[in-house]
């Protein structure tokens, strides 16, 4: 049996539960992002580790940090293997905007000790293992696992995300011109929402106001910008609906991995625009819009250049490149095959 360790569940869990669960028992076990339940979640965690331990094959962790400071112990003390998905927070160290987990002295201890006891690194990113970040100049360009765990000797493995693209379609509904839609959650957090680019997306919305917004996932942010709708968050169905009432998806994060959201968003047919950070230029590729420095000015001609390109403003070519090169089965395969399912 697997044991799965998360510090919340997300629908990136569903989806490995959803590769793993047909091919091996797998047992999730939720931790938590509140440092005032860390001490007992240490003590219920390690005694859920000992309860099943006879059961558990093999251990998985969904991101580094303090959840997987155990599972990291109890595969070395008992020889069975632990490997982590490393998402992004976990192999980042901004705190000019208050974002990675290397930012925080007890996280960072928590986070390099699991990085470095555990089995297998699985990044969803290239970038997340080394990268001379550019984007933001006031942010330290040496990010990445290699760059802040110089002496890191685990064996790394980028497998990036995949998407089920006979549900996240294009249901060929009409869509309203110069519509922007993206999806991020905790973004009331002001700290979070510049991680995710609204400072970026208000800034548009300001300067336009007859181009419409639809920001999706936390329904506390609060906008100063009329042509701006927030809206809390969407069930599947939901969301496959709003993807395809939008011309545009909008993933100008300050910091990410490998965002879910425009994935799903461009399999729906959205034209991505995308910052020059984590895998969003992979994702994207020659199908949208890249930015490759935080810059309102740039955005808004960049922009304005894409309205001009009609080639590149097409709900299948951005489709086209989800289907090639970024399925559930590929990233199912590669998954299964590096925890030895395959």
């Amino acid at each position: 049996m697997i044991i799965y360790t998360f510090p919340v569940r997300t629908a990136f869990i569903d989806r490995d539960l959803e590769m793993i669960g047909p091919v091996s028992p797998i047992k999730s076990l939720e931790f938590t992002q509140s440092p005032l339940k860390l001490p007992f979640f240490f003590v219920l965690q390690f005694f859920q580790l000992l309860w099943y331990l006879p059961k558990t094959s093999q251990y998985l962790c969904f991101f580094g940090g303090y959840h997987s400071v155990l599972p990291a112990w109890f595969g070395r003390v008992f020889g069975k293997k632990c490997t982590i998905q490393a998402g992004g927070t976990d192999c980042i160290n901004m705190p000019e905007i208050g974002y990675g987990n290397f930012r925080k002295k007890w996280l960072r201890k928590a986070t390099v000790y699991s990085f470095k006891n555990c089995s297998l690194i699985l990044p969803v990113a290239e970038a997340l293992v080394k990268q001379d970040y550019r984007y933001d100049p006031k942010i330290s360009p040496k990010q990445g696992l290699l760059n802040l765990i110089p002496d890191l000797k685990t064996p790394i493995q980028v497998i990036p995300n995949g998407f089920d693209t006979e549900y996240w379609r294009d249901l060929g509904k009409e869509r309203k011109p110069f519509s922007f839609i993206s999806v991020a959650t905790g973004t009331s957090h002001p700290a979070r929402a510049i991680v995710k680019g609204y400072d970026l997306i208000e800034k548009l919305a300001e300067n336009h106001p007859d181009w419409t917004f639809t920001l999706v996932g936390d329904s506390a942010y609060v906008s100063p910008n009329s042509n701006v709708l927030v809206l809390g968050k969407m069930n599947p169905a939901e969301l496959l609906n709003s993807y395809n009432s939008h011309q545009f998806y909008l993933q100008l994060s300050t910091s990410e991995g490998f965002p879910n959201a425009l994935g799903e968003a461009m399999a729906c047919g959205c034209v991505p625009i995308g910052s020059a950070v984590g895998a969003i230029p992979e994702i994207i590729g020659e199908t949208g819009l890249i930015l490759f420095q935080k810059d309102p000015k740039m955005l808004n001609s960049l922009i304005f250049t894409l309205f001009n390109e009609s080639s590149k403003v097409s709900p299948q070519v951005a489709r086209l490149r989800i289907l090639t090169h970024f399925s559930f089965k590929n990233r199912r395969d590669a998954l299964l095959k590096a925890l030895n399912l395959y």
